[in-house]
């Protein structure tokens, strides 16, 4: 499968920049329209690995697709349309310098800031007792800075309103949002028998107005864990069976690479490459409970070109 998405370099009427982060191309136009388009680059410990993953691109924009208009009811979203299976067009917004990271377990990040001793994370206490993916007595919002180069650091409430990134007013209402989100995504985890352990939400504001933005709930921005056989694996002190990119990071970390300098990203074969696109498929399906149906990739480029135009013509 050589006929990937690996970048975009469209030029559409009213065009007035075009961004390129570590998966996403996102087209601003003039008239308050975002495209963005979902490419199969795949990044993991903050570098872009060399080849493309046929179909992830889709899967990410279709998993998102299905829970932001799942959790319309909660909050306004920035979707308009999706006139491709990789594309969403919306309501270009100005966002907000934090990431609402929610944990609901004591897994990644959490973890190894509580193997390391510490209690504390973002301002918020961590239980004592706990061990790795244990359920927090309630889900915990750590938030992240949203870096424009580098890492994203953890921050504190406290922080963000001292400094002034957000506002009293607009940060409570993120914190609502934050919860109530998480709540919905936790209970649709759980009807396709899956556990949502952490994730992250994204907002803007347009016309005074707050706006959930960017992706939601899919694999590249969440943790799960199944269900069936959790509480027997936290019991025997087992590794919990995950639904995300994590296995990506592990044959990294088995091939030598954890993306620290003097280190070479270990060789994608075409088998490696494929295996990869069948997981992120049995991601979807297993997240949505849908079929995939895997669209035509004959001349990529050019079917996301066309649907974007014909969308904008017909606007």
């Amino acid at each position: 499968m050589k006929n990937v998405l690996n970048g975009t370099d469209f030029h559409f009427p009213g065009q007035l920049n075009k961004y390129k982060g570590k998966v996403r191309d996102v087209y601003t136009l003039n008239n308050q329209l975002l495209v963005m388009v979902a490419s199969d680059r795949i990044s993991a410990f903050d570098v872009v690995l060399p080849e493309g993953i046929p179909y992830k691109g889709q899967v990410l924009n279709q998993i998102a697709a299905k829970f932001l208009h799942a959790t319309s009811d909660i909050v306004p979203n920035w979707v308009i349309a999706t006139p491709d299976p990789v594309v969403t067009v919306g309501i270009a917004c100005e966002p907000f310098k934090v990431e609402m990271v929610i944990r609901g377990y004591l897994s990644g990040h959490a973890a190894r800031e509580y193997a390391s001793g510490r209690r504390m994370l973002c301002g918020v206490p961590m239980p004592q007792g706990m061990k790795e993916n244990d359920k927090f007595p309630q889900a915990i919002i750590t938030p992240t800075t949203k870096a424009s180069v580098g890492h994203d650091e953890d921050i504190s409430k406290e922080e963000i309103l001292r400094s002034g990134i957000v506002s009293e007013a607009d940060y409570l209402q993120l914190e609502k949002y934050t919860h109530a989100l998480f709540q919905r995504g936790t209970e649709m985890a759980a009807e396709r028998g899956l556990i949502l352990v952490d994730t992250k939400y994204e907002f803007g504001k347009a016309n005074g107005k707050i706006y959930l933005i960017d992706e939601i709930h899919t694999p590249d921005s969440s943790r799960y864990f199944y269900k069936e056989g959790y509480e027997q694996r936290q019991l025997k002190g087992e590794a919990q069976r995950q639904l995300s990119k994590e296995f990506v990071r592990q044959w990294l970390i088995a091939n030598g690479f954890q993306g620290k300098e003097g280190q070479k990203i270990p060789v994608m074969t075409e088998e490696i490459v494929n295996n990869v696109s069948e997981r992120y498929i049995e991601l979807f399906e297993q997240i949505t409970g849908e079929n995939f149906i895997r669209s035509d990739v004959s001349d990529v480029l050019k079917r996301v070109e066309n649907n974007i135009l014909a969308f904008l013509k017909d606007r």
